[in-house]
């Protein structure tokens, strides 16, 4: 056995599951404070719902033979998943790695619908949605499907955690309707110092998750967490600049904003594009996010409640179409359109409409079927009051005297 491949893993493993509760401080911090612990539940609820829905069927779901859009089920339980291996890595360890990636991508969509979704519809709604949209994802992008065959890259999960989960949350937003906005009522984020500690917490955790998806201890590992640092500081600085000129003060909300969807951005390419080539994806991705997030709320008038869509969706998005472009043949032997390679290119714009249709359609066809037989949106004095105590008899905040 390859212990340092294995050490390797173990520590990316960890790294990738400690995104899911900082994505609870930045999601948390951006809520308002009567909907706090509420918008937090729903994504550390991830932690135990898709990890058992991961073990019983979405790992077979995902990687285990099958046809070009989904596996089969000779995986159940993680029936015959070893944690042994006489050669390279074990199938226990990597169904492990993967199982993280399903608890954040099912956590990024609930963003979308903070503030105003009952948690139990949302509850079936998210196991569903891990067996019909991510499986059949992760199986036709890295189970050698539908959508590897024709051609498309996807290193760390652009289609698989970013677009799949944006465009998600957006169908969601939309069925649910506009949060009820009182007189005078803000929605700006209440307590900045979690979403601080969430940005920097998901930094971290992303080292695991673009440099663990080159699978070993290697050369592509380390020009992944490279790649990964720059878009990071590059979508950083990008929306700082930005918001500097546009509002004439720059944030510190912003600015973490940025670097998130920096992250995202190199997401796809990280093991296939060069470190000058991650700084041009940070740079751009921020201004295309910035202004994204705006048309999606004035335009469209969908309430993307925490930018589940605007930063996840079409940062993946920007994402696979840059790879399409930049893929470096001598980094990850992916060529993209500049390096002379039309076919990467065209085959990362139809992965792209492909899981923005198929994640989006099941999604929609999902939630109007749970809406058949319950209701999924909280009464409007359970939102006014706020769902903290509403949902869950429980307040984030006390003052001395034991008043919230």
């Amino acid at each position: 056995m390859d212990t340092g491949n294995i050490g390797f893993m173990i520590l990316c493993t960890g790294l990738v599951f400690v995104m899911t509760p900082a994505l609870a401080f930045f999601y948390g911090g951006l809520s308002q404070k009567k909907h706090l612990l509420n918008t937090m539940m729903m994504v550390i609820v991830t932690m135990g719902l898709a990890s058992l829905l991961w073990i019983i069927i979405g790992y077979s779901l995902a990687f285990s033979g099958g046809n070009s859009f989904i596996g089969n089920l000779d995986k159940v339980f993680f029936n015959g998943v070893s944690s042994e291996s006489s050669s390279g890595l074990p199938e226990g360890l990597f169904a492990a790695f993967q199982m993280m990636f399903v608890l954040i991508t099912t956590a990024i969509l609930t963003g979308a619908v903070a503030g105003r979704m009952r948690f139990s519809a949302l509850l079936i709604f998210l196991s569903g949605w891990i067996i019909l949209v991510y499986a059949p994802i992760a199986h036709m992008v890295w189970g050698g499907g539908f959508l590897d065959q024709i051609g498309s890259v996807d290193f760390a999960g652009g289609n698989v955690v970013h677009i799949s989960s944006g465009i998600s949350g957006l169908v969601l937003a939309m069925v649910l309707g506009q949060r009820k906005r009182k007189e005078n009522e803000s929605f700006t984020p209440h307590n900045v110092p979690f979403v601080v500690l969430g940005t920097g917490l998901l930094w971290l955790g992303w080292f695991g998750f673009n440099a663990g998806s080159a699978l070993a201890a290697d050369g592509l590992a380390v020009h992944a967490l490279l790649t990964t640092n720059t878009a990071a500081a590059a979508g950083m600085m990008s929306w700082m600049m930005l918001e500097w000129l546009v509002k004439g003060k720059p944030s510190i909300v912003g600015s973490c904003t940025g670097a998130v969807v920096g992250l995202v951005a190199i997401t796809p390419g990280a093991g296939f594009v060069s470190i000058g080539s991650a700084l041009i994806a940070g740079l751009l991705v921020s201004p295309i996010c910035f202004y994204g997030t705006r048309f999606v709320k004035e335009k469209l008038g969908c309430d993307d409640a925490l930018d589940a869509f605007g930063c996840h969706g079409l940062g993946g998005i920007f994402g696979g179409l840059i790879t399409g472009l930049l893929a470096d043949p001598a980094i990850g032997g992916e060529t993209g359109l500049f390096f002379g390679g039309v076919d990467l290119f065209v085959a990362q714009i139809l992965s792209i409409l492909f899981t923005i249709l198929f994640a989006g359609g099941v999604s929609f066809i999902l939630i109007m079927v749970i809406k058949k037989f319950m209701p999924i949106r909280v009464s409007s004095s359970q939102e006014e009051k706020g769902l903290d105590h509403a949902l869950h008899n429980e307040q984030a905040y006390q003052d001395l005297l034991g008043n919230e």
